[in-house]
């Protein structure tokens, strides 16, 4: 089964060179288009994709209020969101992440990645650059915790090894990096980032990464996270 894509943007031949790029792939179908948010929840609704490509900055209704409406819990079909930003240090991606995107990416990012991209948010797990989501997370500190707070409760739940692969999530490692770092194997981190989801009332590992910033446990521009 093909991937079921809606392309998102206000600019038409930003849409034209997306739909040209993934409709070269077998897997691939770009089901649908729209030019601003509004739009974007009615194409949801009636065209049911898996995954949304979505601009951030729109008239009418902006994505990331959008991102909210598609991913939240009235949410009307399965459809991950995928955030376009031209800026790699836009205020609006932190805000989407929290709405509920599964992921960001560049909208200048080279076409194999925009399609690794969609793959790996279709197949459920995150998309974070990690290079990107340390820039956006240190450049909004002020607005986090400082590490003095007291830990929340929940945080208390985990294994010192569940914590230890939730600190690696938040620095935007993949399954394979983390497994890599802990001598263990992708099956063991799955099941571990499994636990930590669950444990912590968490929908995905982008939720898990801004946990992480949120709660203290990990401090922006600390090394040896």
């Amino acid at each position: 089964m093909a991937i079921r894509v809606l392309l998102v943007d206000d600019q038409p031949l930003l849409r034209t060179g997306f739909r040209m790029i993934l409709e070269a792939e077998q897997d691939v179908a770009v089901v649908g288009e729209a030019g601003d948010g509004l739009q974007a929840l009615d194409q949801v609704r009636a065209l049911q994709p898996d995954v949304v490509l979505m601009d951030i900055r729109m008239p009418r209704m902006d994505g990331v209020e959008a991102t909210r409406q598609i991913t939240g819990p009235e949410r009307d079909g399965p459809a991950k969101v995928l955030v376009l930003t031209t800026f790699d240090l836009d205020e609006y991606v932190v805000e989407a992440l929290r709405a509920g995107a599964s992921g960001f990416l560049l909208k200048d990012a080279p076409a194999h990645e925009l399609v690794q991209a969609i793959r790996v948010v279709a197949s459920g797990e995150a998309m974070l650059a990690p290079s990107v989501t340390r820039r956006l997370l240190d450049k909004y500190a002020e607005h986090l915790p400082s590490g003095e707070e007291p830990v929340p409760d929940t945080l208390h739940t985990l294994t010192d090894r569940e914590v230890e692969v939730l600190k690696l999530v938040a620095r935007g490692l993949s399954n394979a990096e983390i497994a890599a770092d802990l001598f263990v194997s992708e099956t063991t981190v799955k099941t571990h980032v499994g636990h930590v989801l669950n444990k912590l009332g968490l929908r995905d590992r982008v939720q898990a990464a801004v946990y992480a910033y949120e709660s203290g446990l990990v401090r922006p521009g600390a090394s040896g996270q």
